[in-house]
């Protein structure tokens, strides 16, 4: 899968994937500073997968109806990396024929898609 790793998420969880075999661009690492505008286009223009833990995108994408590839948003009470690691790691064993074209909202217990 193609993903769009948010600067907020981190350059580990970035790594991870990378080491799952996905193809992945960190924000952290590639294009800090972008902000939430740009970095929704970004997704959008090179066809990945935005994971993040920002609720922004939830209002850009629900409120101001913004087109999307997917996006997997972590709603996570523990922000460690180790954590984010393990939850997505139980969403692409699980539902990761589900993801592209969907807004995922993924918590320590719960996965919805919208």
């Amino acid at each position: 899968m193609r993903f769009l790793v948010d600067e907020c998420t981190g350059p580990r969880v970035a790594e991870w994937l990378r080491e799952q075999g996905h193809e992945v661009v960190s924000v952290f690492d590639d294009k800090r500073g972008l902000d939430d505008d740009r970095v929704l286009k970004t997704s959008l223009a090179e066809d990945r997968i935005l994971v993040t833990n920002d609720k922004d995108f939830g209002e850009m994408i629900f409120r101001d109806r913004r087109e999307h590839c997917g996006v997997i948003f972590l709603r996570l009470s523990d922000e460690r990396a180790t954590k984010k690691i393990e939850v997505l790691e139980h969403l692409l064993a699980n539902y990761s024929d589900k993801i592209s074209g969907h807004f995922v909202t993924v918590s320590e217990t719960k996965v919805r898609f919208s």
